[in-house]
C-alpha cells in the first residue's frame, strides 16, 4: 500500500503568481523589469510580493534606491523557490506528453551503470515503452532532494538522509590480473602480496578487508590509485597489477579473455548497492515501474 502525503497548511504555500513574481525581482533586481517579463503592470508585482511577505511574516527584499535586492532569509528563500518552480514545470510537461509515464532521471555510479545496470534496460525498455529512462553519473551522494534527479543509485550503507531505500544487492569483489602476469590463479591468498597491487580511492581497505577474511593478516603494500574501477581495470589489462573489481565488473573482462582471475576468492566488500529516491516528493508512474522492474532484475541472473 502506498504512503499518503499530506499537504502542508495552506497558510503556508503561496500562490504561483506571488512566487513567479518573487523570482522574477530577485533574479532582476527591479520590479519594473519583472513586470515587463511576466507580462504584469509595476503594481501587480508590488502586490504580490507584499502578499507574499506577509503570508511568510518574513521580509525578502529590500529597497536600494530603484533596485531591490535580497535579505538573507531572501536569499535562503529564492533557491528553494526556483528549485520547486522547475520540478513543476517538469512535472506538467512530462504529465502532458507521457500520462502514463513519462520521463525518470536517474543518477547512476559509473561501474554498475555501465556493467550491470546498461545491459538489462533494453528489458525494461521493452516491457515500459511509455517510460523515458535518462541517466547521469554521479561518484559521491548528494542531496537528492534538491536535485533535478527523481531517484540515484547508492553504494554503500542505509546511510543517506531522506530517501527510501530498495536493497539491490552486496558487493562481492574478486582479484584480476593480465593473463601474462601469473600462469594461474594463486591458491595460496597471501602470495598476492608478491605482486603489485591496485587500488581505489573510494574502497582505501579494499586489499586488507579481502586478505583478512582470507585469515591473512597483514597491511598490503601501497600501490597506485584510481578514481574510477575503469581506469583501474585498464591498468590491470595492460600489466600493471593486480585490481580487485566487483564480480559484476570483471566478468565482460574475464569472458573476453582481458583478463584472468588471480585468485579464485571472493569476498564482501564494504557495501551494498541500492535505489534510492526522495521520501518527501510523491512517487510517480515512472520511478513505481522502474522500481519494481529493478526489485525483480535485482533477484535474477544477467541473461546475455
Amino acid at each position: 500500500m502506498r504512503k499518503s502525503h499530506m499537504i502542508a497548511p495552506r497558510r503556508f504555500l503561496p500562490s504561483i503568481s506571488a512566487l513567479l513574481a518573487f523570482e522574477a525581482v530577485a533574479r532582476l533586481g527591479s520590479a519594473t523589469r519583472a513586470a515587463h517579463e511576466l507580462s504584469l503592470t509595476q503594481s501587480a508585482i508590488s502586490r504580490q510580493l507584499k502578499t507574499l511577505e506577509e503570508q511568510l511574516g518574513v521580509p525578502l527584499l529590500a529597497r536600494q534606491g530603484r533596485q531591490l535586492t535580497l535579505t538573507e532569509a531572501g536569499h535562503s528563500y529564492v533557491g528553494e523557490v526556483r528549485a520547486i518552480l522547475n520540478r513543476l514545470a517538469q512535472a506538467s510537461v512530462s504529465v502532458r506528453t507521457n500520462p502514463v509515464g513519462g520521463s525518470l532521471n536517474l543518477a547512476i555510479l559509473p561501474a554498475f551503470g555501465m556493467h550491470w545496470l546498461a545491459p538489462r534496460l533494453r528489458d525494461f525498455a521493452r516491457s515500459h515503452p511509455e517510460v523515458t529512462v535518462n541517466l547521469s553519473t554521479r561518484l559521491q551522494p548528494f542531496a537528492i532532494q534538491d536535485s533535478g534527479f527523481d531517484a540515484a543509485i547508492h553504494f554503500g550503507f542505509e546511510d543517506w538522509p531522506g530517501v527510501n531505500y530498495l536493497p539491490l544487492m552486496p558487493e562481492t569483489v574478486v582479484p584480476v590480473c593480465a593473463p601474462d602476469l601469473l600462469e594461474a590463479p594463486l591458491t595460496d591468498p597471501q602470495d598476492i602480496l608478491d605482486h603489485p597491487l591496485l587500488h581505489l580511492e573510494t574502497r582505501p581497505r579494499g586489499w586488507a578487508r579481502w586478505l583478512a577474511a582470507l585469515n591473512v593478516e597483514t597491511d598490503p603494500p601501497a600501490g597506485m590509485m584510481f578514481d574510477q574501477f575503469s581506469t583501474m581495470a585498464q591498468a590491470a589489462i595492460h600489466g600493471l597489477g593486480v585490481a580487485l573489481l566487483p564480480t559484476f565488473f570483471a566478468e565482460p573482462y574475464l569472458r573476453d579473455g582481458q583478463l584472468q582471475l588471480a585468485s579464485r576468492e571472493t569476498t564482501q566488500s564494504i557495501g551494498s548497492y541500492y535505489l534510492v529516491w526522495p521520501h518527501d516528493r510523491p512517487e510517480g508512474a515512472a520511478l513505481s515501474s522502474f522500481r519494481d522492474w529493478l526489485s525483480e532484475q535485482a533477484k535474477l541472473p544477467l541473461r546475455d
